[in-house]
């Protein structure tokens, strides 16, 4: 059965843990938008100690912001989620490494992801494509932004303070149970019983 459910990070393993694929989610507090470039460099700079600020229970965001100037601050414009699949090859040691709580984008995600989180119990959710204009009503605030002269707008890491972001479907659970094998599993017996019938 779906439950609906509003968290707010910096999120506890207990609350992770009680997550179940297809679960929604509305997440408050902090957020950081990471793609694979960023995901490097942050990384690089958690093995000399210099991180700009923890993400020990954190959400990592795969998005590529649309972010402008205005009145000498920063406004977001757009906070649209981008294909989360390029970042699996990296996924599972940037979770054991960071101690984010969860990964949320676009799509699915494979195998690595699955067992980070199974063994560092988070969690991968997905957002809906096509509403980025509305997602990024959600930022209360942008409290800082990171590499942003080497990576550009799009790539930089962008530290956020959101109300309410989603609806977010919880598609990889802490228990590694994934929402899009699930879907395979039905289409491929429903093929099979209609190829039957043909």
């Amino acid at each position: 059965m779906t439950r609906e459910q509003k968290l707010e990070t910096p999120l506890r393993r207990e609350e992770v843990t009680r997550l179940r694929a297809g679960d929604i989610l509305y997440v408050s507090g902090e957020v950081f938008t990471c793609r694979d470039r960023t995901q490097r460099l942050i990384l690089e700079s958690k093995s000399r100690g210099k991180l700009p600020f923890s993400l020990e229970g954190l959400i990592e965001y795969h998005a590529g912001p649309i972010v402008r100037r205005k009145n000498s601050q920063w406004e977001m414009v757009s906070l649209g989620p981008t294909t989360s699949f390029r970042m699996e090859s990296g996924e599972y040691g940037f979770i054991r490494e960071t101690g984010v709580a969860g990964v949320i984008g676009k799509g699915g995600m494979g195998e690595k992801t699955k067992e980070a989180c199974r063994e560092f119990k988070a969690f991968y959710g997905i957002l809906p494509g096509g509403a980025a204009a509305l997602l990024a009503k959600k930022v209360e605030s942008i409290l800082g932004v990171y590499w942003l002269e080497e990576l550009g707008i799009p790539e930089a890491m962008w530290h956020l303070k959101v109300k309410d972001l989603g609806p977010i479907i919880v598609a990889i659970d802490s228990s590694g149970n994934d929402i899009y094998d699930s879907l395979r599993e039905r289409v491929d017996r429903n093929l099979s019983i209609l190829l039957k019938e043909v």
